[in-house]
């Protein structure tokens, strides 16, 4: 009997994947939480074969993150993250952090107990069509603190806001909209959030 962890904030959809996989025969779900810290907790506690995890989750943890945490801590239990955004830069983060399977929410559940049977067995299981989109384009040239930087001017925040936030002065946050800008290959400001936001980085 294949042990799975599953981890989805949003009870509606866990309830649903929950009834779902208790019809497989050879899989049971030892646990289910809503959030990525919950995840940690409970997969050390519980020690399962497999830890299904949503990408977005409130507290510390994303599923990302608790997929990270579980490599270092629990590294027998292998981790599918689930997604409703099919973006390559998301698949990228998700192998970085040593998740076996990468799978979109919309994929039909036989197709997840699937996963879960596979990556138990040692295999990696990815979207083919995301894997080729990953594999085609560029991966995100900016570091952390830009990231940070363009999500605020996104957010409509102006230069001084900006600064006053995270503690810097008006002609650092200046240089680093630029340097988003040049590395993005962006016209402006707008321009850049457009691109970054497209790819996935934002």
């Amino acid at each position: 009997m294949i042990r799975v962890l599953l981890a989805e904030d949003m009870e509606l959809i866990r309830g649903a994947i929950v009834a779902l996989l208790g019809l497989e025969g050879d899989l049971t779900v030892v646990a289910e939480v809503a959030s990525g810290d919950a995840a940690v907790a409970a997969a050390l506690e519980h020690r399962p074969d497999a830890a299904v995890l949503d990408v977005h989750m409130p507290g510390e943890l994303d599923g990302l993150a608790a997929a990270g945490v579980l490599a270092e801590r629990l590294p027998e239990c292998r981790v599918v993250i689930l997604t409703s955004l099919g973006r390559p830069e998301t698949l990228r983060q998700a192998l970085a952090s040593k998740a076996s399977g990468f799978m979109l929410k919309e994929a039909p559940p036989a197709q997840l107990a699937e996963a879960i049977r596979r990556v138990v067995a040692g295999e990696r299981v990815l979207d083919p069509d995301l894997a080729a989109q990953a594999i085609m384009s560029r991966p995100n040239p900016l570091s952390e603190r830009e990231i940070g930087v363009l999500r605020m001017a996104a957010d409509g925040m102006e230069t001084t806001e900006i600064a006053s936030t995270l503690y810097l002065s008006k002609g650092t946050v200046r240089n680093y909209l630029g340097a988003i800008v040049t590395k993005l290959g962006a016209r402006n400001r707008l321009d850049a959030v457009r691109i970054a936001t497209e790819a996935g980085w934002l």
